[in-house]
């Protein structure tokens, strides 16, 4: 069994008011509707009820109700026949908040052991944040009025999704090659501290995790459900592999992400991951999200394709991390190179801030796959960083992972004759940025090449 750490201190700001009275929720009653629910449906209604109800209060990072939420979500899992890591209490963590205070919050993690004897010590991630806002007041004619932020899709739902599919996972564990662990993130809604806690301190096998899946705001799929992959292919033909087999449901997959969540600390330490979600909804971060907006068949749909999605990951081959939009680094020098997220005004190609349109409209369209590297079967994903200069020009690109020289040269090659680009800006000001793209050499079948697009 995997230890994990008790207790650590995260040097972070909370940025969030936190009060102390609560309005009190009338949702969620059971109805005469409800006889003609599925088990997973009638699941989803009580988990969601439960979550969002008045007592939890809005489940504030470190809050009682967020504790009460991490209790919930473990014994639940526990009584799905999950192996927990973390103990009754949650895997703890500290954050000192502006005020010198130390706010305590937590993770879930629960794992299932993968038959393979070659797979079973790589890892799936599948986590859903457990914190929502909390409670707060606003001013109304003159008067303070306090409200409880429920957070019934926000994030009610992804740990009903996360609940049901460990139920699945479970049900099915002679059937998983891969071993897969999950998380419900405390501390995430604004901080995203549970995620960066588990890969930074908490669970010591981070280099074997060879994916994640995010499940956050699922509840409103009627009005759209979303996969965001960074772009990645190997993410991406997963998606259109799952199409090719009967679905009560396909998410859009989508390059623009949706919302800011747990997905982005994988991301940052390079490992591949898909963010499943139904996006923003008119409630959202207001005291009307509640059990009542929640499309629970809709759900239902979601989690066979998200079950689908996930077995595929599990006992498929290894995602490569190759985002078609660039890693977000660091600055790597100390004087004014700014990485490419760090823009508040992104460099622009053709027009278009996506990096995918460079991609697209240049690099695959004037890209010379070498004879050299087709005769002796060579391909791969090249990662090229270079940098956008003040005029537009890139300047200094190197190579950052290696395939073979053949490859290297070319992808520098056709990085190096970029026509110049619209600079990114800072505060107003035009700026050198660094950015970082996966050039990919692909061979045919037949011998000949092919160039993604």
């Amino acid at each position: 069994m995997i230890n994990m750490m008790k207790f650590f201190l995260i040097p972070v700001v909370l940025c969030m008011a936190i009060t102390t009275s609560f309005a009190q929720f009338k949702g969620g009653e059971a109805s005469y509707s409800d006889l003609n629910d599925s088990e997973t449906v009638a699941s989803f209604k009580k988990h969601v009820s439960y979550l969002a109800s008045a007592s939890m209060e809005g489940r504030a990072a470190g809050s009682e109700g967020e504790k009460a939420a991490a209790d919930y979500l473990y014994e639940v899992m526990k009584s799905y026949g999950i192996d927990m890591l973390s103990n009754v209490d949650g895997d703890l963590f500290g954050i000192k908040k502006d005020n010198g205070d130390t706010l305590t919050s937590r993770n879930v993690v629960g794992f299932i052991g993968g038959y393979d004897k070659q797979l079973k010590n790589s890892y799936i991630v599948i986590g859903a944040r457990m914190d929502n806002l909390g409670v707060g007041s606003i001013t109304v004619d003159g008067e303070q009025q306090r409200r409880t932020y429920y957070g019934a899709n926000g994030n009610a739902s992804g740990m009903a999704m996360l609940m049901e599919l460990s139920r699945m996972l479970s049900t099915n564990s002679l059937m998983l090659r891969r071993s897969v662990l999950l998380v419900g993130f405390g501390a995430s809604d604004s901080l995203c501290a549970g995620a960066w806690y588990f890969l930074n301190r908490s669970f010591p096998d981070v280099a074997n995790i060879d994916a994640m899946i995010n499940l956050d705001m699922l509840g409103t799929g009627d009005s759209g459900f979303y996969a965001y992959t960074s772009s990645n292919a190997d993410m991406n033909d997963i998606a259109t592999a799952i199409g090719q087999s009967l679905q009560p449901i396909m998410p859009q997959v989508t390059s623009q992400e949706p919302y800011s969540s747990d997905h982005r600390a994988f991301y940052d330490k390079q490992i591949p991951s898909v963010f499943f979600t139904s996006g923003k909804y008119p409630e959202h971060n207001t005291e009307k999200d509640t059990p009542s907006i929640l499309n629970y068949e809709y759900m239902e749909k979601e989690l066979e394709y998200i079950y689908s999605y996930a077995m595929a990951l599990i006992n498929g081959s290894k995602p490569i991390f190759n985002p078609s939009e660039p890693v977000r680094t660091k600055t790597r020098s100390k004087g004014d190179v700014y990485s490419y997220y760090d823009c508040d005004q992104k460099p622009a190609f053709l027009g278009s801030t996506d990096p995918a349109t460079f991609l697209e409209k240049w690099v695959y369209h004037y890209l010379k796959y070498p004879n050299e590297a087709v005769k002796k079967g060579i391909q791969g994903r090249v990662l090229v960083d270079f940098i956008i200069d003040e005029s537009g020009a890139v300047t200094e690109a190197k190579i950052l992972r290696s395939v073979d020289p053949l490859l290297d040269d070319e992808a520098l090659r056709i990085v190096n004759a970029s026509p110049k680009w619209r600079a990114g800006r800072v505060r107003g000001q035009k700026v050198k940025t660094q950015m970082t793209i996966t050039v990919e050499f692909k061979l045919t079948k037949k011998g000949s090449f092919g160039i993604k697009k």
